[in-house]
């Protein structure tokens, strides 16, 4: 699914209670799927305006549209319902773009509150205009009460402010752009990291317009080159003005650690003396993360550990697929697998600073996620239907128009002679024929990595 794409769950958020303002604070309506409305946090702020100014940052990102596909009316989906999470002492804040090219994700850590309550839970609360001034207003000093359930999000400022009552549809793309990033994360190598003086420079200093192409980064003594050519040592970003929004909170950056694997996709990492921020860009505007196809693989090899590796689950901010290989005694593969199965059901993230798995539970209906992931639909088809027929090399996969073979490369990884394939390669996943063949009956033997 393009990054453009409209499809939507057939789920409409619910909010139990409009969202309203009185003399006691700000009242967000929330979505009210779960039964219990007792708050899991209730706290203080202890430095409300950097809490403030990284939670608006990402406010920004979720109601931003970074690409608008060729021939598409400049149709903005105002999505602006970040999910909250509190577990492991912190408070997680996690969202897309409209585009779904940008995932975002604030920690709010132990040092940035005052805690009087602190329960697992998770929250998809509506993110308003009013929210949003309340929380510009926000001065530093000023004692600032939170207070998230499933029913609501609450913000109790010295200083006034307003809301309304909001619902919305929740978009497919959201649900498939949190395990796709998820995939790209567990990839990710640390590159290079940037001092708080550097980071302003740097961000200062990046392009104003959307470039052509990615922009290779490279560390160079005390600042970073921005080139069209690589460069040894060099990170490829694209859409790398994308980054600008990060301005917002440079002042309150000690340092910044940069991400990246071979896929194209890149992570930056805003430390603060008490919170984090992740900003995460997909290889280029164009590509949505709704539309990559990372965990396909996975998913259709189905991993035979998933419900034992669901029953640990127990609000960890540190799941390692080693070591619940280990406790199972079952195969690192197999638990990998089972962690991209449970992230299609929103139960897993993944966290570049742990360089782990987390759990938590997004508050969307997983009743109809199977039907959200139409490559590997198709591929069961084929496979059901006999469409796979596998010779001494490859695989013969009979399409509606062609035949298309299948086959291992000298590397190992599959590779296929279908258009999909010739314009693409594997970089967005398998197409459904390499499913096909991995899921057809009788060749085991020929199964592995989609590539």
């Amino acid at each position: 699914m393009s990054a453009g794409t409209a499809t939507s769950l057939q789920h409409t958020d619910r909010y139990s209670t409009p969202s309203s303002v009185n003399h006691s604070g700000i009242f967000l309506a929330a979505s009210s799927s779960a039964a219990s409305r007792a708050p899991f946090f209730v706290g203080r702020l202890i430095q409300p305006r950097r809490a403030a100014d990284l939670a608006l940052t990402l406010a920004h990102v979720v109601e931003a549209r970074f690409y608008t596909p060729p021939g598409m009316l400049q149709r903005i989906i105002r999505q602006r319902d970040p999910v909250i999470t509190c577990a492991g002492g912190m408070l997680r804040w996690e969202g897309f773009s409209a585009c779904c090219g940008v995932y975002a994700r604030l920690d709010l850590l132990g040092g940035a509150l005052d805690a009087d309550r602190m329960e697992p839970g998770t929250s998809n609360v509506d993110f308003n205009p009013p929210m949003r001034a309340a929380l510009a207003k926000l001065r530093e000093g000023e004692r600032a009460r939170l207070e998230v359930s499933a029913s609501g999000f609450t913000l109790v400022p010295e200083s006034s402010g307003a809301a309304f009552e909001r619902r919305v549809e929740l978009p497919a793309r959201w649900i498939k752009g949190f395990v796709e990033v998820q995939a790209h994360q567990a990839r990710m190598e640390r590159r290079f990291g940037l001092s708080g003086a550097m980071v302003q420079r740097f961000l200062r200093d990046l392009p104003r317009q959307r470039t052509a192409g990615p922009v290779w980064v490279t560390p160079m003594g005390n600042s970073l080159r921005l080139s069209h050519s690589p460069l040894a040592q060099g990170v490829p970003a694209g859409g790398i003005d994308r980054l600008r929004v990060l301005n917002e909170v440079a002042r309150h950056a000690t340092d910044i650690e940069v991400y990246a694997s071979g896929d194209g996709a890149t992570a930056w990492r805003v430390e603060t003396p008490d919170a984090r921020l992740f900003l995460v860009l997909s290889p280029e505007p164009a590509r949505g993360f709704s539309g990559e196809g990372q965990v396909l693989g996975d998913l259709a090899a189905a991993s035979t550990v998933t419900a034992r590796v669901r029953a640990l689950l127990r609000w960890q901010q540190t799941l390692e697929a080693r070591a619940i290989a280990g406790e199972l005694q079952a195969g690192e593969d197999d638990v990998v697998r089972a962690l991209a199965e449970l992230g299609t059901l929103g139960l897993v993230g993944y966290d570049l600073a742990a360089r782990a798995y987390f759990h938590r539970e997004l508050p969307f209906d997983v009743a109809r996620i199977r039907r959200l992931h139409p490559r590997l639909a198709g591929a069961r088809d084929l496979a059901g239907d006999g469409a796979v027929q596998p010779d001494g090399e490859g695989a013969w996969v009979r399409g509606r128009g062609a035949d298309y073979y299948v086959r291992r490369d000298e590397q190992g990884a599959w590779r296929c002679s279908c258009p999909w394939v010739g314009r693409h390669g594997t970089s967005r996943g398998p197409c459904k024929h390499i499913l096909a063949v991995q899921l057809a009956p009788g060749l085991e033997g020929k199964r592995g990595d989609a590539g």
